[in-house]
């Protein structure tokens, strides 16, 4: 069987296929269009559909279109409540549904030799479901799917056995944590529905000193549900536009919904532990990211395990919608191999490429030694190995790496990037040795959890940890990846300190990069001293060299 998954509702339109029961590819449109998120200048991208992401999916299988058994569609337009025009949501409802149901003609456009019989209609919410449970490697668990909203509802809890949902609550909208979220996050300034992970950051430099006006408008009902009434956020701290600078209030403002979310979370994982009395809960949609959140319920909550899809946004319900399907079409499917599902390029290729560019570079014997050499110095190397990753995390393929010892090396790359100062990075470390260093759920191999920063090492590694003495890890296992793995003995080696600060190759308002042009662009705009594409090194002063030759 080979089933296309595809999202292209609300954002990060995405595709996903599955062969056989096997994910053997999945990548986000934005790193093909450059455009993060996938967004056009429409409030919604939901004329978007992921063509070049999907078209790479086929070919990187040797798939053609008239081969599919499916292609999953990760919204049922059926579901959708009736738009009445009268409002500017609704309106929009209204044309999100219209471009849903046309969207069998609309691939026909991508995909000539598709029978538009084939497309299936899948459920938001089932979508994000499947893509947390039978993507992980679980065979049975309980689900929790939290976002801003699906067709009609904003929530979905229940239970996976053998690849088979059961749904045990759901919750209508309004009712939403994930629009409440993007409520505050536009009040302070930031984009509404992509920047929530700053509130998240901010949170933690003040104190929930409105959590009971919280409390009061945010409540759990006792069936597995919950209500959010409307909240006067000006009351709170006066609405900030983008660029003007923050108080403490508004501070508190985002520590209040914070604190609160994760409250609710925790009400809602026991109500749903108390029916399913599951060992292991698996989560996706936008809440799900919440690395803060994630860890609270960790710590407290009754699951022994929590797993986190790393695509857990609406990018990876082109994952799930494609595992539903499959599993529907009597396949066994199997569990995420891991995040690296996207492009990737032969030494030869890159070699090519930097030919073409007219780079001077060089190959050395053992290119994690050469990048351990510049991260011990205090540069800032810029990472391309291997396939690119499914989800907003980078995670060793497309990272710019530092040494975290010298606290100042927050500041030089949150310019480099172009982001808040208020913003942590993140650190990267050997599984065996996590447990030494901080304290929380392990492993942690997607950044989907917070740990606390052990006593003594809180002063070795000062450029990860956060204001709250938190930092947002994660832990690489050698046999999954073995040139990370060398390359933090190198830095450990030169060092003494076993972490390396992992974030995010590209810079402000640009999608993480994906093709060795990216990096390419990004190395030469961005202040890094290395860029290392996989056997090769290019170095900043060596560039200059030739310049001025």
């Amino acid at each position: 069987m080979k089933v296309l998954g595809v999202n292209a509702v609300f954002h990060d339109p995405a595709a996903a296929l599955v062969v056989d029961g096997r994910i053997v590819a999945a990548a986000e449109e934005e790193r093909f269009s450059r455009r993060k998120h996938g967004k056009s200048p429409v409030p919604f991208s939901t004329w978007e559909l992921p063509e070049r992401s999907a078209a790479w999916c086929l070919a990187e299988a040797g798939v053609d279109a008239a081969e599919l058994d499916a292609v999953a569609y990760s919204y049922d337009p059926a579901l959708a409540p009736q738009p009445n025009g009268d409002v500017t949501a609704d309106a929009w409802e209204g044309l999100r549904t219209l471009y849903a149901q046309r969207a069998p003609s609309f691939l026909r456009t991508l995909f000539p030799a598709l029978d538009p019989e084939r497309v299936v209609f899948v459920p938001h919410h089932v979508a994000h479901a499947a893509s947390a449970a039978l993507a992980s490697p679980f065979p049975r668990s309980s689900v929790m799917v939290l976002d801003g909203r699906g067709e009609r509802s904003s929530y979905l809890a229940g239970r996976y056995d053998d690849s088979r949902l059961e749904v045990l609550a759901t919750q209508e909208l309004p009712h939403s944590l994930g629009l409440l979220y993007e409520d505050v996050t536009a009040h302070l300034g930031f984009r509404r529905s992509s920047d929530e992970y700053k509130v998240m950051a901010m949170a933690s430099y003040g104190g929930p000193a409105f959590l009971d006006d919280f409390r009061r408008a945010v409540r759990t009902t006792g069936d597995g549900g919950f209500v959010v009434e409307p909240l006067d956020l000006d009351r709170f701290a006066p609405r900030l536009a983008d660029g003007d600078g923050w108080t403490e209030r508004h501070a508190d403002l985002a520590s209040s919904l914070q604190v609160r979310l994760e409250e609710v979370l925790l009400e809602l994982a026991e109500w749903l532990h108390e029916r399913t009395q599951d060992d292991v809960l698996t989560m996706a949609g936008g809440v799900a990211l919440n690395c803060v959140a994630n860890s609270h319920l960790a710590a407290r909550g009754p699951f022994d395990c929590i797993w986190v899809q790393p695509a857990a946004g609406d990018a990876g319900t082109a994952l799930g919608a494609a595992l539903h399907v499959a599993a529907g079409l009597g396949e066994r499917v199997e569990p995420m191999p891991g995040a690296a599902l996207g492009r990737t390029w032969s030494d030869d290729e890159l070699e090519r490429r930097l030919r073409a560019a007219r780079v001077p570079y060089e190959a050395p014997d053992d290119v994690a030694g050469a990048a351990a050499e510049v991260i011990a110095d205090n540069g800032v190397v810029a990472w391309f190995q291997g396939r690119s990753e499914y989800g907003p995390r980078a995670l060793g393929h497309r990272s710019l790496l530092a040494n975290p010892g010298d606290a100042d090396n927050l500041r030089r790359l949150n310019d480099i990037k172009g982001r808040e100062q208020f913003r942590p990075v993140a650190p990267m470390v050997l599984l065996e040795r996590a447990a030494h260093i901080f304290d929380g759920p392990l492993p942690s191999p997607y950044m989907l959890f917070t740990h606390r920063v052990r006593p003594d090492w809180v002063d070795r590694i000062p450029a990860v940890v956060h204001v709250d003495g938190s930092a947002r890890i994660q832990t690489v296992d050698r046999h999954d990846e073995p040139l990370v793995a060398r390359l933090l003995d190198e830095v450990e080696r030169r060092t003494g300190v076993p972490v390396v600060v992992n974030t995010s190759l590209n810079t402000a308002g640009r999608p993480m990069v994906d093709d060795p042009r990216d990096a390419l662009e990004c190395f030469g705009s961005a202040p890094v001293d290395a860029l290392v594409l996989g056997r090769f090194l290019v170095r900043r002063d060596a560039r200059r060299r030739e310049v001025a030759a």
